[in-house]
This record gives C-alpha cells, structure tokens and sequence, in this order.
C-alpha cells in the first residue's frame, strides 16, 4: 500500500515553486557555477534539494553539529538527476515498480530512468569530482542511499532528512 507520505511527495512535486526565499538561501550557501548546476535539475528536484538542506540546517542547530557543509551536500545530493529530468509522473511509476519488484527492476539499468533512479548519488559523485570537491562531500553524495553504511553521523542525518523531504 502506498505511503501518504508519498502521495504528499507526489503532490508537492507537482506545485513546487522556487521563490525568493529559497534563491538567498541558495545565495547563503552555495557559489554562483553551484547554482548553476542546480538550476539544470527540474524545478520539483531543486525544490526537494532546498527542503532537505533546510530541514539538515534545523535538525544541525537541535544537535549542536556544524551545518554549513552539510547544507551544502544537501543542496547537491541529487544533482546526479540533471541527465535525466524525470518527472513526477515518471518518478512516482518508478517508486512503485521499485515496490512491486522489491528493487529487481534495478537489473533493468540500460533504462534512462532506471539508471537515474538507482544510482543519481553515483552519477552526482563523478560529476562533483570533477570540480575538485573534497572526498568527504563526493562520500556523502554518493552514499546518501546506502543504506549498508550506518553509524556515520552527517551521512546518517541527510539520508533522515532526505526521507523526510
């Protein structure tokens, strides 16, 4: 059965907007060329990115943990997604073949969104390696769908708030 969660993810998908809070936020914290590379992702996909970097800034401040790089990795940790602009529509039948399939259709990787939907933290690492980030961010990147790697408190925190965003 279908989560209401993502019956709300769906829908807010469909009415994201980015407004001028969320560009000074962007502004706070990432650099011009960043921006740029966000603004190649569909504009639920930015919007999804900017709640999650939110939501890790908040839930920082509640742990006493330093938040700046972290938000950072949030603002990117999809932008592994700009080759392939899904759709809500398309993502929302790859959340539920994914379900009915319990992940097998992951063999299927020669399909765009397949490909896209299982390993955007892959894609998203190699193309933010090429900027020259630090190994931790291209890490967290990665990893933020790993759900074999437990006990490391940032990566931990963004997939929590990736969840819930």
């Amino acid at each position: 059965m279908m989560s209401l969660y993502r019956v709300k993810q769906f829908y807010r998908s469909m009415v994201s907007k980015i407004n001028d809070e969320d560009l000074e936020f962007l502004k706070m914290h990432l650099e011009t060329y960043e921006v740029q590379l966000l603004n190649q992702l569909p504009t639920y996909e930015q919007k999804h990115c900017i709640n999650v970097a939110r939501d890790v800034k908040l839930t920082c401040n509640q742990r006493k943990l330093e938040a700046n790089e972290l938000i950072k990795v949030a603002l990117l940790h999809d932008i592994g997604k700009i080759y392939n602009s899904m759709n809500p529509i398309d993502k929302a039948i790859m959340v539920i073949i994914h379900k009915i399939t319990n992940g097998k259709i992951r063999a299927y990787k020669k399909n765009k969104n397949v490909n896209i939907y299982y390993n955007h933290g892959d894609i998203g690492y190699n193309l933010l390696k090429k900027y020259g980030y630090n190994d931790r961010i291209l890490f967290l990147v990665k990893n933020h769908h790993n759900n074999n790697i437990t006990g490391d408190i940032e990566l931990d925190l963004l997939k929590e708030c990736d969840d819930r965003n």
